[in-house]
């Protein structure tokens, strides 16, 4: 987890883990990378390509999910691949103690608030906290920090554009 998961192990829904040690010839290199990323039904939720800039990172030390990790870690310049990558490999499964509930009253200006609305937290240790609303009544509003794509099967079409 990392940058692309959404900002550390705190966003991944409690599916992080100590994640076997990725190896491979780009293993610390800062390696720049092409990609489209699809649901199992097509849908695109994210793409290098739409934006016209590769994606930067240091290959194989938890800026990106596990998964894209290793397949980059044994990829050369100009290769291209499809991979499929499963929940543990990507962003985890739901935890269901990201899942909470707090009266409005308590958050001002929550009660502007809509479900499916991205709002920013903060733990009682003052960390930032990216938070979506999942349901909201009259009184109390549910948050969830379970990262979006949390027990989704995910598929990545890369391009290795450089290595250095």
């Amino acid at each position: 987890c990392g940058s692309h998961c959404g900002g550390g192990c705190s966003g991944c829904g409690g599916g992080c883990h100590s994640a076997p040690t990725i190896v491979g010839p780009n293993v610390g290199k800062l390696c720049k990378t092409h990609y489209r990323g699809t649901l199992n039904d097509g849908t695109v939720f994210d793409s290098s390509y739409d934006r016209g800039e590769p994606l930067e990172f240091i290959c194989g030390v938890g800026m990106m999910i596990q998964g894209y990790d290793a397949a980059v870690a044994n990829m050369e310049v100009g290769q291209s691949i499809d991979i499929h990558l499963t929940p543990d490999q990507a962003y985890g499964y739901p935890n269901p103690r990201a899942i909470f509930t707090v009266p409005i009253s308590e958050l001002p200006g929550s009660e502007e608030l809509s479900v499916g609305e991205k709002v920013v937290l903060h733990t009682g240790s003052g960390q930032p906290m990216q938070v979506r609303v999942s349901a909201r009544a009259d009184s109390p509003i549910t948050f969830d920090a379970n990262h979006e794509m949390a027990g989704k099967d995910l598929n990545f079409h890369i391009e290795l554009v450089a290595v250095q």
